[in-house]
């Protein structure tokens, strides 16, 4: 198996929990991937700004990390920017307009993650809205979300988590394929452009460093990785993730997030 690429989800899969990760291990892999050219990306529903945030310890020690960041939405090397897909005002009016007409929608949240911050109604508060100000830099409440002066990237409801697949079949019937609607885990329910997906955003990076199928290792473990880990035949669904995910993926990584289970499966296929 000739793997150039290892792609992983970062809440629930690379995450052991509250933003933390086993820095000395994944620095002694990333050396040794480094040796053999291969290349790690965080692949994540987070704002690309946060997850370089998030590896700021690891990356100002001279390491390179790639990332797919709001769920595929936008792409960056450890050096620029390589690709963003933005919702149009048309699209954000539809969708803004589908959710105040949505009876389910009246206790939930909604925010928008531009290029410059993430913004969310000035009316929201409670365990929901500092659960948007830990996962999103930059947060701004506003009065209004359609008079946000950004470039969006996608729309998030908050929905509970038991509910997520029920809203997500719901928007892409309404949809169609003119959006594209997933579940993020933490009960958020992501919109985004046509066609954005992780599995899209890392063939931008396959594209860039001329990296095949076959050279694609990845992981995750909700609605959100399904595109990616149903794509490359190298992929691994936590042992921790939701049932539907652990059917509809077959290959299981060795162990949980909260006990290293990236890192545990990394490490034994690269026989260290």
């Amino acid at each position: 198996m000739n793997i150039r690429m290892i792609a992983s989800d970062m809440d629930g899969t690379f995450l052991t929990a509250n933003d933390e990760y086993s820095q000395g291990r994944f620095e002694r892999i990333l050396d040794n991937m480094k040796a053999r050219d291969m290349r790690f990306v965080a692949a994540s529903g987070r704002q690309v700004k946060n997850l370089q945030e998030l590896f700021e310890p690891t990356i100002g020690k001279g390491y390179e990390i790639d990332f797919v960041g709001s769920n595929g939405a936008m792409v960056a090397t450890s050096q620029e920017q390589l690709y963003a897909v933005h919702l149009s005002p048309a699209q954000l009016s539809k969708v803004i307009a589908w959710n105040a007409k949505n009876p389910e929608s009246a206790e939930n949240i909604i925010f928008m993650t531009g290029d410059r911050a993430t913004y969310v109604s000035n009316h929201a508060t409670g365990p929901v809205a500092e659960m948007v100000f830990q996962f999103y830099p930059n947060v701004k409440q506003v009065e209004k979300l359609m008079e946000v002066d950004d470039h969006i990237l996608e729309i998030t409801f908050v929905w509970p988590n038991d509910e997520v697949q029920q809203h997500v079949a719901e928007l892409r019937e309404i949809f169609g394929s003119e959006l594209h609607a997933t579940g993020s885990g933490f009960g958020s329910v992501d919109v985004l452009g046509k066609g954005v997906d992780k599995a899209a955003g890392l063939q931008v990076l396959q594209d860039y460093y001329d990296v095949l199928d076959s050279e694609v290792m990845t992981f995750g473990d909700n609605g959100n990785d399904l595109e990616m880990l149903q794509k490359y035949p190298n992929s691994f669904v936590m042992p921790n993730a939701n049932s539907f995910m652990l059917t509809a993926v077959q290959n299981k990584a060795l162990n949980t997030n909260v006990n290293d289970g990236v890192l545990e499966t990394i490490e034994h296929f690269l026989g260290i």
